[in-house]
């Protein structure tokens, strides 16, 4: 992502002319890129509520609410995680990720609740990046779906790339990167099905584009949702402070210790309605 950032603001030449993403390099090419200096940070540290699941000086592993957003983005630039554990660890996060997304190895979606890890230092944020890069960290999540899933378990491999109209969105795509759910049926209910899944790969919206690839999209799902649960007033009249998806369950190794860690985080009070009325 940094690099195809310096390619836009033409700080990647080829053979002294600034090149474009898709120029196709020969032997020989006399590559130069110019890396600016680091922008200061300007994102301000908020005293905001933050659910801190495990601490030491590598890491932190936090249970996010459903509508807060990880990082500062377009728009976005306060009330985020990141603005939470600015302040909550002061100066201590990687700054791998750049200005806006210190400490920050992955993502959960706003509108999911859940456990995230964020790196404190920039070897635990190399060690644990590579760790979700070849799929040995495990993540797990517990997700209520419009519709009945028939199989008992199963897996999606589809690949996940941008919708080539709506570029916010995500999409099964040929052009797109390999992407694949496990999935396990807890419970099914009369119109809705309750399930593990498990990521093998972490790509944008994953769990909710392959459900709603499988006809049974996440309940509360806002953008990939197009039955009856997908909008704002069925949020409301069920109870939902987001979608109902729940990062319940992370593993990896301490990137210290060498020792697998396991964190787990109850489902949010909303969700545990949400079942019980089911």
């Amino acid at each position: 992502a940094q690099v195809q950032k310096l390619i836009e603001q033409d700080l990647v030449w080829v053979n002294g002319k600034a090149a474009r993403a898709s120029h196709r390099l020969k032997e020989g090419d006399a590559i130069s890129i110019k890396i600016p200096p680091a922008e200061p940070l300007d994102v301000v540290p908020e005293d905001l509520p933050l659910n801190v699941v495990f601490e030491d000086d590598q890491l932190i592993v936090v249970d996010k609410a459903a509508g807060m957003v990880t990082h500062p983005g377009a728009g976005v630039n306060q009330g985020t995680l990141v603005n939470a554990l600015l302040y909550h660890c002061r100066s201590t996060l990687s700054g791998i990720s750049g200005v806006e997304r210190p400490g920050i190895v992955h993502r959960l979606d706003k509108d999911t609740s859940g456990l995230i890890v964020a790196a404190k230092t920039d070897l635990a944020h190399k060690h644990l990046a590579q760790q979700m890069s070849e799929r040995k960290a495990k993540r797990t999540y517990i997700a209520v779906l419009e519709g009945i899933l028939d199989a008992d378990e199963g897996t999606v491999d589809q690949p996940i790339g941008r919708h080539p109209v709506k570029r916010k969105q995500m999409a099964i795509s040929e052009r797109g990167r390999r992407a694949v759910t496990h999935f396990t049926v807890l419970q099914r209910y009369r119109k809705f099905t309750l399930v593990e899944c498990r990521l093998e790969t972490g790509r944008t919206h994953q769990i909710r584009v392959h459900m709603a690839h499988l006809n049974c999209p996440v309940v509360g799902d806002l953008v990939y949702n197009r039955k009856s649960t997908g909008s704002e007033k069925a949020r409301v009249k069920l109870g939902l402070k987001g979608q109902a998806l729940h990062a319940k369950r992370l593993s990896f190794v301490h990137p210290k210790s060498g020792e697998v860690v396991v964190f787990e985080a109850p489902l949010p009070e909303d969700l545990q309605k949400l079942i019980a009325s089911l």
